[in-house]
């Protein structure tokens, strides 16, 4: 129990600005392991955003709310997911082929596909929480950051990482395996199916296909995944999971 609950807060201390990790011996192993408790992390995110809608909907409109809802999940995951974003945009919109597209992506500045292509997700998903309907917000605040989270170890363990100097991103992808991503399925499809009951079910299907062509994607695109593309596909798939419960509601 004990080593569960150490990799629950790498996991933890990865994917948010909180210091959850202190005394922990991080390695390799655990860093792999901890990715099968990702979607945990994303659940306990959206619990928080929960609990703040919850306090603040008596006082401040609606429009503003889930503007403010969005912005703490960014506060709390230290925007480390939407600078892949705009890195994935500017090496897939400006390299000629694979080794530029890298080469781009490794850059540090950001271009204007990569600011025009953040902006606009970031209005995307700030339509699809506000039209959201009520009696589905706080389930799908759950739901859509442990999708993001989820899609992360689906692409990890399903991809081959592609820079051969390695990063942030290969520890993971190197040492997650099967049971991870059991694990974090799991957790997805349980989330889904209390959270929605019977269209959960579909919900956590369709997620599927989406992470799958986003794989498939990324393969032929590049030969596989990056830290920027894992970051990137994780706000993607938050984004399809409101546009689903849009569709679904």
């Amino acid at each position: 129990m004990k080593q569960q609950w150490d990799d629950f807060r790498t996991a933890g201390a990865f994917l948010t600005i909180f210091p959850l990790a202190e005394h922990v011996v991080i390695d390799n192993q655990r860093l792999g392991r901890s990715m099968g408790l990702f979607p945990a992390v994303g659940l306990a995110l959206g619990l928080l955003l929960v609990l703040c809608n919850g306090l603040l909907s008596p006082l401040i409109p609606r429009a503003v709310l889930d503007c403010l809802l969005l912005l703490l999940l960014i506060l709390a995951t230290g925007a480390l997911h939407l600078d892949g974003v705009a890195d994935m945009i500017d090496g897939l919109a400006g390299g000629r082929d694979r080794e530029s597209s890298l080469r781009i992506m490794k850059d540090s500045r950001v271009g204007a596909m990569g600011v025009v292509g953040l902006v606009m997700l970031l209005l995307l998903k700030y339509l699809c929480l506000y039209h959201v309907p009520l009696a589905q917000k706080s389930a799908a605040l759950c739901l859509m950051p442990t999708a993001g989270r989820w899609c992360q170890v689906f692409l990890a363990r399903c991809s081959s990482y592609v820079r051969a100097e390695g990063g942030t991103g290969s520890v993971f992808v190197e040492h997650v395996g099967a049971a991870e991503l059991l694990r974090a399925s799991l957790t997805l499809l349980l989330a889904a199916l209390v959270l929605f009951q019977f269209n959960g079910f579909w919900l956590a299907v369709l997620l599927l296909l989406f992470a799958v062509l986003l794989m498939y994607y990324f393969e032929r695109r590049l030969g596989g995944v990056t830290g920027d593309i894992l970051g990137a596909a994780t706000e993607m798939s938050e984004v399809f999971a409101l546009l689903l419960i849009l569709a679904f509601y």
